[in-house]
């Protein structure tokens, strides 16, 4: 599609039990021109499954599903494909099951109750490689970032595509061919994304983006 070559679909798989809550999430996803959903599973087995046949950039994950938990499908996805980033979804807001989930290697945990306005976020964040703690958590350590509001949820999926290649040292040339854009679509993502986050110059790009958790650069 046209659209694909602006701006890259970040792909989705979505794994709950609950056929009702897994449509609506589907449904919620889809409404934004810059996430596509490519597979949806019942249980943790099928979401494996899914994973390694649809290999989706995002996997947002009910923690509690029969045949086979979240946690473990987590690991088990993750261990096939360690670039795959899974947010959780849960009804637990306890400190050590957050813990647990993050341990099995997801990058992000909703609450179910709040899944809904969040997740967009939440999938936009852990696709640009950053983290996404949801409202109402009993873990604290993050809440710098939480209290800020998060200023990496101001960008597009794109501008945050952009911002990983460009502080992991990518020319714009080199971005546009990565992304598939031109480089003048790459130049205005940069210089929007860098008013967007009232940054002036490069070297402090980089220090946000270490901090933020989008780049492990030093």
């Amino acid at each position: 599609m046209h659209r694909g070559r602006e701006a890259p679909v970040i792909r989705v798989l979505v794994a709950d039990d609950h056929g009702v809550l897994r449509d609506g999430l589907c449904r919620l996803l889809e409404s934004d021109p810059e996430i596509r959903v490519v597979a949806a599973a019942n249980d943790g087995r099928e979401a494996v499954a899914q994973a390694a046949a649809t290999q989706p950039e995002v996997v947002v994950m009910d923690i509690s599903m029969p045949i086979m938990g979240g946690i473990e499908a987590t690991r088990t996805i993750i261990g096939n494909a360690p670039d795959t980033s899974v947010v959780m979804l849960s009804v637990h807001s306890g400190e050590r099951t957050v813990r647990e989930a993050l341990a099995a290697g997801a990058r992000g945990y909703l609450l179910k109750e709040s899944a809904g306005a969040e997740v967009l976020s939440a999938v936009r964040a852990v696709a640009a490689g950053g983290r996404y703690l949801g409202q109402g958590l009993g873990l604290h350590e993050h809440d710098d970032a939480r209290r800020a509001g998060d200023p990496t949820a101001r960008l597009t999926a794109s501008e945050r595509r952009v911002l990983r290649l460009v502080v992991e040292g990518r020319s714009n040339a080199q971005a546009a061919r990565e992304l598939g854009l031109s480089q003048r679509t790459v130049e205005t993502y940069r210089c929007r994304l860098m008013d967007k986050l009232q940054i002036a110059d490069l070297p402090a790009l980089v220090k946000f983006a270490v901090r933020h958790g989008i780049t492990s650069v030093d």
